[in-house]
C-alpha cells in the first residue's frame, strides 16, 4: 500500500476531487495548509509599498491506496492540478505498512 500526499493550489481542489473519483479513488483527506517552495513566496505592491507573502495557502490531499493504483492516481492528480505556473504543487508517495479499519477490524487492502 502507498500513501499519496499532494500539495495543490486551492482553486484546483474540485478538479482534483473529480479526477480522483474517475479513477476510483474515493477515500481522501483534505487539509488547508500554508507553505512555500523554491520561489519563497510572492511579492505584492500595495499603495507604493512592496511586501512579501512567504507562506501561501495550499490544499493538502492525502489518500492511501493499493500499489497497483498509484500510477492512475498520480496521473489524475497531475492532469487536474497542473496550470503550468510556478506553485502548482508536489506529490509525495510513501510506503504504508498496515491499515486497520477501526469499525470492523479489517486490515490491509480490505481496510482501504
Amino acid at each position: 500500500m502507498k500513501k499519496v500526499t499532494a500539495i495543490i493550489r486551492n482553486e484546483r481542489l474540485d478538479a482534483v476531487k473529480s479526477a480522483l473519483e474517475k479513477v476510483n479513488c474515493n477515500g481522501i483527506t483534505v487539509i488547508d495548509v500554508k507553505g512555500r517552495g523554491n520561489q519563497l513566496g510572492v511579492e505584492e505592491n500595495y499603495r507604493g509599498t512592496t511586501y512579501r507573502i512567504d507562506l501561501l495557502p495550499k490544499i493538502k490531499i492525502v489518500t492511501v491506496i493499493p500499489d497497483e493504483q498509484v500510477d492512475s492516481v498520480v496521473d489524475a492528480i497531475i492532469e487536474a492540478a497542473k496550470t503550468d505556473h510556478v506553485g502548482d504543487g508536489k506529490i509525495f508517495i510513501t510506503n504504508v505498512e498496515e491499515v486497520i479499519r477501526i469499525r470492523t477490524g479489517e486490515e490491509g487492502d480490505d481496510a482501504i
